[in-house]
């Protein structure tokens, strides 16, 4: 295939480099030494994903377990209650986070605005595991981790309409498609990212989950996960939680659709242009309506490539 991704994508999201073998923003440059010390909570919980996995559905859950279904503090906007530790690297250094409580936090420096956090907190981070702080890769300390996966059909139709939302890609469907199959799309390669959390599920302080499992039986997971944080929850508890994070409702509420901070890109949108939205669909196999046979295919040949010699199964 060999796409020149160069050819669809901003300015901005040019200025790659690849780190141990992971596609990143230039800019990751410029954080690698406070990422690679930070200093790490054992009281936290850290939420890991690649990109379009059901992140924002994790976070909004392990938040309002890990505080005690705090539905007033949870007004708050949930990138402000989850801070995610790498945003400066994929960002304008003049953006900032507007809070809806009252201030705002500066969001040119992600990793001190979640030092400025008193724990336990719920960080959010898409780095694949040889990337994270050292004193995690090194056994020094032992936060909670809950990894979350999806169909990588379905990741990569969701990372292209993202991308579109975001205004840093260009092309169409088909292309995004063969940059995501060859890696070449931010914090790529997906199995490079996926197959080293998997081998590492019966840590005792990882949770391994699937996007797919969530959408099958949301309660199942939610108490999954609440026994995981050791903060169980009654039937009651888990049926209110339940309610609050069907999809019908995450979209409509502004703490977590992002309708609000997303809504400056959509002002570059064209005249008779799809409006992209950061809550789409959510459906599982909703690819087999975007993707064409022939990439359809493709994929399925990629994805048995990838899985051999593993135990990994795309739900």
């Amino acid at each position: 295939m060999n796409v020149d991704e160069k050819k669809y994508i901003t300015a901005f999201k040019k200025d790659k480099i690849t780190v141990n073998g992971f596609s990143l923003p230039k800019k990751y440059e410029q954080l690698k030494e406070q990422l690679d010390d930070l200093e790490v909570n054992n009281s936290d919980v850290w939420i890991v994903t690649f990109p379009k996995s059901g992140t924002t559905w994790t976070e909004e859950m392990v938040w309002m377990i890990m505080n005690n279904l705090d539905f007033q503090g949870a007004q708050k906007f949930l990138h402000l209650r989850c801070p995610f530790l790498e945003e400066s690297m994929l960002i304008d250094d003049t953006n900032k986070l507007e809070d809806n409580s009252g201030g705002n936090a500066d969001n040119a420096h992600s990793i001190n605005y979640l030092k400025s956090l008193t724990s336990p907190i719920v960080v959010k981070t898409h780095l694949p595991f040889e990337l994270l702080p050292k004193q995690i890769k090194n056994n020094i300390k032992n936060p909670k981790m809950i990894y979350v996966t999806r169909d990588p059909r379905d990741t990569c139709v969701s990372r292209f309409h993202h991308a579109r939302l975001l205004g840093s890609y260009g092309g169409d469907l088909e292309t995004f498609c063969k940059m995501f199959l060859e890696g070449k799309v931010t914090y790529g390669p997906y199995w490079s990212h996926i197959l080293p959390f998997w081998q590492m599920r019966r840590n005792p302080n990882l949770l391994f989950l699937k996007y797919e499992e969530m959408k099958h039986d949301l309660r199942k997971v939610i108490r999954q996960v609440s026994l995981f944080l050791e903060r169980p929850l009654t039937d009651e508890q888990v049926e209110i939680l339940n309610q609050h994070l069907t999809f019908d409702k995450m979209k409509q509420n502004p703490a977590v659709n992002y309708e609000e901070l997303f809504a400056p890109f959509k002002k570059n949108r064209k005249i008779g242009e799809e409006e992209e939205k950061f809550m789409r669909k959510g459906i599982v196999g909703d690819y087999k309506n975007a993707m064409s046979a022939d990439m359809i295919r493709a994929f399925d040949e990629w994805i048995e490539r990838n899985i051999q010699n593993t135990d990994y199964v795309i739900s």
